[in-house]
């Protein structure tokens, strides 16, 4: 384990010093909104307008057939957005010039999901009232998004982070033909329970349990729920070796906690926390695994709180897929938890390797 771990961090050192002589990314991104009428949801409510908001780098290029051939979709995960995807560890190792989404030769799509970003969430108004949305609901908005707003019918790849990272799961099982590749990050493509769900139950009591969140129809953010939530977040987010590094001292820890919090919280809105925390409840592809037909480069990491390797889950579940790798890497310097879904030097090479393994 120690020379894998020595092996790992050689690799990245010669990895990030080759990405870092490329040139300077010359992307120009493009937001915009696109609006879904009569949204139906699987809870069986409806809105007659959702707002999917949207940052697109690159142009679609089809095939004689019509079929887009270079679209990237790329999720982000709970309480991010498609901004999360463009801060300069993922995109400038990614979209640069030559770089292996070369967005001259890729067409990038990072959508807002719903109840994120600038989409359509309970915070715009509609508060508690707003439908109680869930993984399969995101994903018809992607699909809808894509085909309704962008004109896109195919994926080349979808890389998701956390959230997305079962988001892409879900994709794949519910729409079989419609990528080339998948690369989920930082997720398991099974039901969501045991620890996990224990500290998503924990922020969701957390808000509703709060006097001050008044049914959802608060004028001010409720002090505990989101303090509380800040909290949370620490641990679900938290690099053991990164944190041990950064804050050797007690003192230093604390300040830790009482800065981060205070930061995390005052950009909090509980209801918009909660719904998104607790849209991940029925989430489930594991009895559809089998469907699923392209080449998978599934990766998480050893120092994962929320995806603990030690219970092997994704290296039993990986089995069940026809063109599946699992790769877990392991815990060094380099990695920073379940975070490390974003430090795309980190993953890079893996890839690369899947984009080489399914050409078509």
């Amino acid at each position: 384990m120690a020379l894998s771990k020595v092996v790992f961090a050689l690799c990245l050192v010669l990895l990030t010093s080759s990405l870092n002589a490329q040139a300077q990314p010359t992307y120009t991104p493009v937001e915009g909104d696109v609006v879904l009428k009569n949204f139906k949801f699987q809870s069986g409510e409806s809105l007659p307008e959702l707002r999917m908001h949207y940052t697109a780098i690159g142009k679609p290029q089809k095939d004689a057939n019509g079929r887009v051939i270079n679209a990237v979709l790329l999720l982000h995960g709970t309480g991010g957005s498609g901004k999360s995807l463009m801060r300069p560890i993922f995109s400038d190792v990614l979209f640069g010039r030559g770089q292996l989404l070369d967005t001259e030769r890729y067409y990038i799509i990072l959508p807002d999901n719903i109840g994120h970003g600038k989409s359509s969430k309970p915070s715009d108004g509609l508060r508690a009232k707003f439908p109680q949305y869930d993984y399969d609901d995101m994903v018809v908005a992607q699909k809808r998004l894509l085909e309704e707003g962008l004109g896109v019918n195919h994926l080349r790849l979808i890389l998701g982070t956390s959230m997305g990272c079962m988001h892409a799961f879900v994709w794949a099982v519910s729409h079989p033909n419609y990528m080339d590749a998948l690369m989920p990050l930082a997720c398991q493509p099974v039901a969501i329970a045991g620890r996990n769900r224990v500290w998503r139950k924990m922020a969701i009591d957390a808000v509703r349990n709060d006097p001050e969140w008044l049914g959802g129809n608060y004028n001010k953010q409720p002090r505990t729920a989101v303090t509380t939530a800040a909290n949370l977040l620490i641990l679900a987010g938290g690099a053991p070796i990164q944190m041990q590094k950064n804050l050797p001292t007690r003192e230093a820890a604390d300040k830790f906690v009482e800065e981060t919090v205070a930061r995390n919280a005052a950009e909090l809105d509980a209801n918009d926390f909660m719904y998104a925390v607790a849209s991940s409840r029925n989430y489930d592809p594991s009895p559809g695994l089998e469907k699923i037909k392209v080449p998978v480069m599934f990766i998480n990491t050893a120092d994962d709180f929320i995806n603990p390797p030690e219970l092997a889950i994704a290296e039993r579940e990986i089995k069940r897929i026809k063109q599946g790798k699992f790769v877990l890497l392991p815990a060094t310097e380099a990695t920073f938890g379940h975070g490390t879904h974003t430090r795309a030097a980190v993953w890079a090479p893996y890839l690369k390797e899947l984009l080489e393994n399914s050409v078509r």
